[in-house]
């Protein structure tokens, strides 16, 4: 089973020309709201990827808390442990340019009311056989002490570096499993682009952790040891990326859950993350495994 620790949020999503400069107003074409958030798109991945999921955060009481949740619960995402307060739903900022990057700002709302335990409920009863995701759009203590507690009762944990924070590279040595982009895993390994093979072997080797850094149009690598292990991106023109990274961790947890080894789980996952590109939205987005599965090859 798979428990994702994170947050839950609305996305507000605009389309516009460019990105606009400090100061400056630029014109934009729609504006559409979807359900998102980290934990909440890892969540929804790993289920449409086969695997019974289990969701850990907050949520507001309202009507945008309830549209936030919406397609978790028609998905099947076991959401008893998600508490509903009376705080504002957590919205994210996202403006979409025509060659489908993206900008994002968020505001944690009742995500900032996660504590340290709502990670003890999240531990529960977890053990060897199980898998934790968590990212860093909840507080970070409360993070930190999940982390703790699955060292502690052997539990996978998978910790994605996005949003980065100054404590990451601290948290992050904790993990059993690493996931990060390549401008987060500059920033955590204080590396050069040209340097990444040999920074993340130095990372994985040092510290015994399995890193992975995702590389958009290039697929995925992760270091396990002295290892190497690269996967393709399927080829596609990407229409909008929120969310693709989400895919990515979604489906590599249900892969390892599963029971595939490292490398397929990744192939999997990084085919998912590229069909997740070609449409619009984060949640709405995540392709079902008999699609995935259909695109091998």
């Amino acid at each position: 089973m798979i428990t994702v620790f994170g947050s839950n949020m609305l996305d507000l999503i605009g389309r516009l020309e460019r990105f606009p400069a400090p100061g400056e107003t630029v014109p934009g074409s729609t504006f559409t709201t979807s359900p998102g958030g980290k934990g909440a798109n890892q969540a929804l991945a790993a289920r449409r990827a086969g695997s019974r999921v289990r969701m850990v955060g907050a949520a507001g009481q309202g009507a945008m808390g309830d549209d936030a949740l919406v397609l978790l619960k028609a998905g099947g995402v076991e959401l008893r442990d998600v508490r509903r307060i009376a705080a504002a739903q957590g919205v994210a900022m996202i403006f979409v340019n025509p060659e489908g990057e993206n900008e994002i700002g968020i505001l944690p709302g009742a995500n900032g009311d996660v504590t340290p335990d709502d990670a003890d409920i999240a531990l529960s009863g977890l053990g060897e056989t199980d898998v934790l995701i968590l990212q860093q759009e909840i507080p970070q203590e409360s993070t930190m002490r999940a982390l703790a507690l699955a060292q502690l009762q052997g539990v996978t944990s998978i910790l994605n570096t996005a949003p980065f924070l100054p404590t990451t590279p601290a948290v992050a040595g904790t993990a059993s499993i690493v996931v990060a982009n390549e401008t987060e895993f500059a920033l955590l390994s204080d590396s050069e682009p040209d340097e990444l093979d040999a920074a993340m072997l130095h990372w994985a080797q040092s510290r015994r952790q399995t890193m992975i850094v995702t590389l958009g149009a290039e697929g995925a690598q992760a270091a396990v040891g002295d290892r190497l292990i690269r996967v393709p991106a399927l080829p596609v023109t990407p229409i909008d990326t929120v969310g693709a990274g989400d895919t990515f961790v979604g489906y590599l947890a249900a892969g390892l859950d599963s029971g595939l080894e490292l490398e397929a789980a990744m192939k999997r996952a990084a085919i998912a993350a590229s069909i997740a590109c070609t449409r619009q939205g984060a949640q709405p987005a995540i392709p079902m495994a008999a699609e995935v599965d259909a695109s091998k090859g």
